[in-house]
């Protein structure tokens, strides 16, 4: 039993098995990005693109909701800062990157 198991043991990890055990592992591993791509980074980036177009398109008497789920109309707008009308002479600051959208109309 000794030198027939021996000569095996020392015969298996040759020069052409070591190549085809890294492509069985790269080949997943690339295989797991590509998915990783189409199902996370790529839907969160075009959702971060049309967040910011939404921001950019902003102006005086937009109805919008935001991220809290506040409702309210725009009175002024700034770079960083929206000034919003909750009620009747009721007015908040808000940070701009924390509007979720545009509210359906009364």
């Amino acid at each position: 039993m000794g030198n027939w198991f021996y000569a095996a043991a020392q015969a298996a990890p040759g020069g052409a098995e070591g190549g085809g055990t890294m492509v069985s592992f790269v080949l997943p591993m690339v295989f797991m990005v590509v998915i990783f791509y189409f199902l996370l980074i790529r839907p969160q980036q075009k959702k971060s693109k049309e967040h910011k177009a939404l921001l950019d398109n902003l102006k005086k008497g937009d109805r919008i909701i935001t991220s809290g789920g506040i409702i309210g109309t725009i009175i002024n707008i700034d770079d960083q800062i929206v000034n919003l009308e909750v009620a009747d002479r009721v007015r908040i600051d808000l940070g701009r990157a924390y509007i979720a959208g545009f509210a359906p109309k009364k």
